[in-house]
């Protein structure tokens, strides 16, 4: 297996791995909406899932790792896509928070930082924030 290969491999595990974490929150309150599964739809296609995975994955999602990326944008790009999915209908409910929380250590943003972080997530995504204004202010909530 060449270099390139191993990276492909790994980058694509990281995208599976976020699927999964959509698929999670998408599932946590025991169904998925027609708005969530078009949403799911159009990320799995964005992350390159193949129809087999995305069954595997919608199947059981706690079966794949987190797999965060070492990028912190790319970190804070997959806060925003969560966010996202938590705030389809219009409001986050609690099990979507708190699982949201779960996740956003799992990315490795600071276990003292998470709460501000994923409620300033919330509330950009709220106002429609785009993804350039998003991965701003969630830097600064993250560094102070």
């Amino acid at each position: 297996m060449s270099f390139s290969n191993i990276y492909l491999t790994g980058k694509h595990k990281q995208e599976i791995g976020h699927f999964a974490n959509i698929v999670k929150i998408a599932k946590v309150d025991g169904k998925i909406t027609d708005d969530e599964k078009d949403l799911l739809i159009k990320v799995g296609k964005r992350l390159n899932i193949t129809l087999d995975e995305f069954s595997i994955i919608l199947n059981n999602p706690e079966k794949f790792p987190i797999n965060p990326p070492v990028s912190y944008e790319e970190r804070i790009e997959r806060l925003y896509r969560l966010t996202k999915m938590i705030l389809i209908d219009g409001e986050a409910h609690l099990k979507e928070t708190k699982l949201f929380k779960k996740i956003a250590v799992g990315l490795h943003f600071s276990n003292e930082r998470t709460e501000k972080v994923c409620a300033k997530a919330i509330e950009l995504v709220l106002k429609k924030a785009d993804l350039d204004e998003f991965t701003e202010t969630i830097k600064k909530v993250d560094s102070n």
